[in-house]
């Protein structure tokens, strides 16, 4: 209860709050996340972008487990973590919501001011001529394509991936850009590859116009969300987080609280 008082006195004093949301925020609805309770991988780290882009091999691996993954995050829907943050921004009090996630839970549950920092999974881009499509289609045209993958299903992983290690890819079909010919790939952010200049610059900005900052499930091992919380505290923000297990920004945190994210902040419902 005394945490749960701190967290509302902390969203009661700061009337312009940037919410930073991560993996957490979703596990309720579903999806994995990726790190366990110290910030270590629960499985094989995910694909880069240095693997996607320079073999043929690792992008057969990766839409063909993609294909029976997508079906797991489709059925994904907002749970009350995502409902209180959208009834937090209903309020008047937040400045924007900057996450890490891609599975755009946060539109569905009524939030309108969102920056998708690693991109969304439900768009599909060619990264020759920057046609984009959705993923609903490029999802057609694998079945079309591998009509006998549909039949497989697998634990959901994170990014609308599935564990499907034990099989062999050597035979998947990738289709190509139906514009140009050029390589697919999901329109969002992988490991190893860099945030759009714009998107960070736009993020940044609500930042700066934020007078403190809330993390929601995100234990910030990788920089890109990092560097928001390092940069608050720079500049005298005071920053509160919701999470669960051992975070790279423990020693920033004004407040943290670990418990899960729905039952946190429940009492903005």
């Amino acid at each position: 209860m005394q945490q749960q008082d701190a967290l509302r006195q902390f969203v009661h004093r700061h009337r312009r709050l940037l919410v930073l949301t991560g993996a957490g925020c979703s596990t309720a609805s579903g999806i994995q996340d990726y790190r366990d309770l110290n910030g270590d991988w629960k499985r094989a780290s995910p694909i880069t972008w240095q693997a996607f882009m320079g073999s043929d091999a690792a992008r057969r691996r990766y839409w063909a487990r993609s294909l029976v993954g997508w079906r797991h995050l489709l059925r994904a829907r907002p749970n009350d973590a995502h409902r209180a943050l959208a009834r937090l921004e209903a309020m008047g009090r937040t400045e924007h919501v900057v996450t890490q996630n891609v599975d755009g839970l946060h539109q569905a549950a009524g939030s309108l001011g969102v920056i998708e920092l690693h991109g969304r999974l439900a768009r599909v881009c060619c990264t020759v001529c920057g046609h984009r499509t959705t993923r609903l289609e490029m999802q057609d045209r694998l079945e079309q394509l591998n009509p006998a993958w549909s039949r497989f299903d697998a634990d959901s992983a994170p990014d609308g991936d599935a564990d499907l290690d034990a099989q062999d890819f050597s035979g998947f079909t990738v289709p190509d850009c139906l514009q140009c010919g050029g390589l697919l790939k999901p329109d969002i952010v992988f490991f190893g590859e860099d945030i759009p200049g714009a998107r960070k610059v736009r993020a940044m900005a609500h930042l700066e116009r934020a007078d403190g900052v809330l993390v929601v499930g995100s234990s910030l091992m990788v920089p890109s969300g990092y560097r928001f919380v390092r940069r608050a505290v720079e500049t005298g923000k005071q920053v509160a987080a919701v999470t669960l297990g051992r975070s790279r920004a423990d020693d920033l945190f004004t407040l943290k609280i670990s418990r899960p994210c729905a039952e946190a902040l429940a009492f903005l419902l």
